[in-house]
């Protein structure tokens, strides 16, 4: 069963697992079912009231700004969100199944807290949706920032072309990688990571694969293995105390 950590005095940041079902509506799912899986998740996550933000994802750099007070709004269309608490039961989702979710956390002067989620796959990575986020944390106050990484494809498995390898190791040597059976890879946690630890973030790499983990939704073995297509969330939701 998916764990969920109190990391701040009323602030929990978890990553959900099959267990939770697919929280996706974009896959060939049944909307009610998905909808009750959503209500299913928020209900665990913290008090009464705790209703996930979530996005349209489409791979880019764009950040939208979220308001806690919100309820039922339209997804933005963005590949991360911020948002600042402010007093109310809310919380941000990223949907992944082999890209890197990124869940931060940043702190204002005095300890008030920022929320915020990043959807990194390879062309986000690319693009610099994590140093855009972590520049709108700053932006809007604050002075440290922190960060979880959940569950994704890891550098021994994700097989790409060797232009792409190529393209995407300029923009960060870090992503350069050799898969396990000695082919062109990206290894997009350190990519990411590098990007995190350039903008002065502490962060925690998960260290598990979703190729290798039958636990969490994954792309790529979907199309490898003819399962069921499926997405699972990091989140980030703060509780009033």
């Amino acid at each position: 069963m998916w764990s969920i950590t109190e990391v701040r005095p009323g602030i929990r940041v978890g990553f959900t697992d099959t267990t939770a079902g697919n929280l996706a509506f974009h896959v060939s799912d049944d909307p009610a079912l998905v909808a009750g899986r959503r209500a299913a998740v928020d209900a665990r996550v913290g008090s009464p009231g705790v209703a996930l933000a979530y996005m349209s994802q489409v791979h880019g750099a764009h950040v939208a700004m979220v308001s806690g007070g919100e309820r039922g709004a339209a997804a933005p269309t963005a590949d991360a969100m911020v948002l600042e608490p402010d007093g109310q039961a809310c919380g941000l989702a990223v949907m992944v199944a082999d890209c890197v979710p990124v869940v931060l956390i940043g702190e204002k002067p005095g300890g008030a807290p920022l929320l915020a989620v990043a959807h990194a796959g390879r062309p986000g990575v690319e693009a610099g949706v994590i140093d855009a986020v972590v520049a709108r944390l700053r932006a809007s106050g604050a002075s440290s920032v922190e960060a979880w990484l959940g569950p994704s494809v890891c550098g021994a498995c994700y097989e790409v072309p060797e232009g792409m390898r190529a393209q995407v190791s300029l923009h960060v040597p870090e992503a350069f990688a050799t898969t396990s059976w000695g082919t062109p890879a990206l290894d997009l946690p350190a990519a990411v990571l590098a990007q995190l630890n350039a903008n002065g973030v502490r962060a925690h790499a998960s260290g598990i694969c979703t190729l290798e983990d039958p636990r969490y939704y994954s792309h790529r073995r979907s199309q490898r293995d003819g399962e069921p297509e499926g997405r699972f969330i990091g989140f980030v939701a703060a509780t009033p105390r």
